[in-house]
């Protein structure tokens, strides 16, 4: 019973103090393997391995580019800042509160005293 004790208290920590995880799209794996069932529902795992493999590198590169397009105008705006270009483009969500995936947010914030839009009423309960 120690011995079992020991053994999951190691392994907790060694999952919990391991790479910090990334906030990205699935990649070749993730998506190669749902690629693989899915296309083993129609008999062809190997193409549909193939093609999510293909789908999750272009998913992932899609992101990264717009991680530092992001990580660009974070940089416009805050000279001589440091980081990485996934930290800047962190902080560039949170400044501009878009949506991770979108470079700018779906609604315009309301300016004060403007009237709410038709159908939105402003009720508190």
């Amino acid at each position: 019973m120690r011995q079992f004790t020991l053994l999951a208290a190691t392994a907790v920590v060694a999952l919990t103090t391991g790479t910090v995880a990334q906030a990205e799209p699935g990649g070749c794996i993730k998506y190669g393997a749902a690629g693989a069932v899915g296309g083993h529902l129609v008999k062809h795992g190997v193409l549909g391995a193939v093609g999510g493999c293909v789908t999750g590198m272009y998913r992932r590169h899609e992101y990264r580019k717009e991680a530092k397009q992001k990580a660009a105008l974070y940089d416009q705006e805050h000279p001589g800042a440091k980081g990485t270009y996934q930290e800047k483009a962190t902080a560039y969500d949170v400044e501009h509160s878009t949506q991770p995936g979108k470079m700018t947010s779906g609604t315009p914030a309301p300016t004060a005293g403007t009237p709410p839009a038709a159908g939105q009423q402003d009720t508190h309960f």
